[in-house]
C-alpha cells in the first residue's frame, strides 16, 4: 500500500515562483510514487477577513491550477476543505487537546497579529485545523515549506498527545512526516531579498505570480535587486540577491547551482536576468494555458466533486474512530 501524503494551499491569491518551488513543485511528481491528497483549504482562509465573492472566485482558480500545474484525478484526490465537514468539527477536538500557550508560541500567528488592529480567534486556532487536515487523512507525509515546520511539529504534538490520552495503547491517528525540498524550499522577495517572498507582497515587483503574463515576468526578473559587483555566484550572506535568482534559476531549469554559476561565469547579470526569465515563462507557460482551458469548465467541476466524495469518505471514518475514542457517542 502506497505511503498518503496531504497538502493544503490557502485561496488567498494566485500562489507564487515561491510557492511553486517551496511545495507545488513536487505535486504531480509525488503523486506516482504516493496516495496524494490535495486540499483547497478555503476555511483556513477566513481567519482573515475576506470578499465572499473573491474568495469563491480564487477557490476555483486555485483548483484549476492545481489541475494545470499536473495533478492527475485518476492518481490523486483534490477537494475544497469547506465541503468535508469532519475538518472543523474534528478541529474542535484538537482544541480541546491543545494548550492556549502552544498557539501563542506559534511564530506566523505572532507575525499576523502584529501586522493587524483586530485579531480574530480563528488565526490563534489556525494550527489545530490545519492538525485535523492532516489528521484526518492517516496522512503519512506533508509537503512543506521550511516556514510551515512549527505547525507540523504542533500537529505531531498533538497526534502523539490524542493516541496517548484516548488510544489505550493503540495508536488512533497516524503520526506524519514533514517533507521539505532539499533546495529552493525558501524563496526570498526579488526587491528585499533577505526576506520570503510573498503573494500579499504591497510591492507587485517583489513576486512572481503563476499566472503573471511571460512580458510581466520578463519585467520583473529584469528589476531584481542584485548588486554592483556583476558577478553570478552563490553566497547568500554577501550576495543575496543574485543567491536568491540562482536557486530559482536551478529550480526552473534543472541545472544545479555550479552549474549556473560556471555557465555565467563571464556574463553580466543582463545576460543572467534574461535566460532567468525565459526559464520560468517556458515552464509557465503552459501551465498557464491549461488553467485558462479548466477555469470554467465542467471538467473541473466533476473532479472537485469526486475529490470531495473521497474525502468525506475518508475523513468521516477518521472522525467517527476520534468521537468513539472521546467518549463523543450515545
Amino acid at each position: 500500500m502506497k505511503k498518503r501524503i496531504f497538502s493544503g494551499v490557502q485561496p488567498s491569491g494566485i500562489p507564487t515562483i515561491g510557492n511553486y518551488i517551496g511545495a507545488m513543485k513536487n505535486f504531480a511528481e509525488l503523486q506516482d510514487e504516493y496516495d496524494c491528497i490535495y486540499c483547497i483549504v478555503n476555511q483556513h482562509a477566513i481567519t482573515v477577513q475576506q470578499d465572499a465573492q473573491q474568495l469563491k472566485a480564487l477557490t476555483r482558480s486555485l483548483a484549476a491550477l492545481y489541475i494545470a500545474l499536473g495533478i492527475d484525478p485518476q492518481k490523486a484526490t483534490l477537494f475544497v476543505q469547506s465541503e468535508v465537514p469532519a475538518h472543523a468539527q474534528a478541529a474542535w477536538i484538537a482544541l480541546c487537546n491543545i494548550n492556549i500557550g502552544e498557539l501563542e508560541r506559534m511564530t506566523q500567528y505572532k507575525d499576523k497579529a502584529a501586522k493587524q488592529e483586530s485579531v480574530s480567534a480563528g488565526l490563534l486556532c489556525y494550527p489545530p485545523l490545519m492538525a485535523c487536515d492532516i489528521a484526518l487523512y492517516n496522512t503519512h507525509i506533508v509537503p512543506v515549506g521550511e516556514d510551515q515546520k512549527q505547525h507540523i511539529e504542533l500537529t505531531r504534538d498533538f497526534i502523539l498527545r490524542f493516541n496517548k490520552r484516548y488510544g489505550k495503547g493503540t495508536d488512533i491517528l497516524v503520526l506524519p512526516e514533514p517533507y521539505i525540498a532539499k533546495s529552493g524550499a525558501r524563496i526570498m522577495s526579488l526587491q528585499e531579498p533577505t526576506k520570503k517572498m510573498s503573494k500579499s507582497d504591497s510591492n507587485p515587483k517583489a513576486f512572481v505570480s503563476l499566472l503573471d503574463e511571460p512580458n510581466v515576468i520578463r519585467k520583473k526578473i529584469k528589476s531584481a535587486v542584485t548588486d554592483s559587483e556583476g558577478l553570478v555566484y552563490y553566497d547568500k550572506e554577501n550576495k543575496p540577491g543574485v543567491s536568491n535568482l540562482l536557486v530559482i534559476f536551478s529550480a526552473f531549469s534543472g541545472k544545479s547551482i555550479a552549474e549556473l554559476e560556471e555557465l555565467y561565469k563571464h556574463s553580466g547579470y543582463g545576460t543572467f536576468k534574461s535566460d532567468l526569465a525565459e526559464a520560468i515563462v517556458s515552464v509557465l507557460e503552459p501551465i498557464q494555458v491549461r488553467y485558462h482551458e479548466l477555469l470554467h469548465s465542467p471538467e473541473l467541476d466533476c473532479i472537485l466533486n469526486e475529490g470531495a466524495k473521497r474525502a468525506n469518505e475518508i475523513a468521516n471514518a477518521t472522525l467517527v474512530k476520534m468521537n468513539e475514542a472521546i467518549g463523543l457517542v450515545r
